[in-house]
């Protein structure tokens, strides 16, 4: 009888310390460039405009705005890590948005493999800065620091 209660002490112990849906819920993290959270608070990086690239370049010449444009591929370990820990930064989430119509892109699939066909890439990750009219302003290669990625965003014209 004693195995029973202690079996029963047991179990409804180990009921009571999982977690509910509700409590997991909260502790959901986001990936960069989702743009909601479980709060309904923006996120403080980079947002990423989610449009075809025809109507990307009318948005361009609407705002005044050049194209930032991530060129990445789901496969590419430096992508990741961009995606991760630079395009998250409150500091270049508030230079980015403000500057330029960001965009990020899988080149493998959608509409990136016809856009790589307009702007050939050498490697993953691919930055480019795009005016309204498709012309390619700056383009960077490889994995860059948040200080770095500000720095390039200002150096273009």
């Amino acid at each position: 009888m004693k195995k029973v209660i202690w079996l029963l002490a047991i179990l409804l112990v180990g009921i009571h310390s999982v977690p509910s849906k509700a409590a997991l819920s909260l502790h959901k993290t986001t990936r960069p460039g989702d743009n909601k959270r479980t709060s309904g608070v923006e996120t403080e990086g980079i947002q990423f405009t989610e449009a075809s690239w025809k109507d990307i370049l009318k948005k361009a010449k609407a705002e005044k705005k050049v194209i930032f444009l991530d060129a990445y591929a789901s496969w590419c370990g430096p992508c990741k890590l961009l995606q991760k820990n630079v395009f998250t930064k409150k500091a270049v989430g508030e230079f980015y948005n403000g500057k330029f119509i960001n965009v990020k892109m899988d080149m493998e699939k959608g509409e990136g493999p016809a856009l790589a066909q307009v702007y050939p890439l050498e490697a993953y990750p691919t930055l480019l800065f795009i005016d309204s009219n498709g012309k390619i302003l700056k383009k960077v290669l490889g994995l860059q620091t948040p200080d770095d990625l500000i720095a390039i965003g200002k150096s273009v014209k």
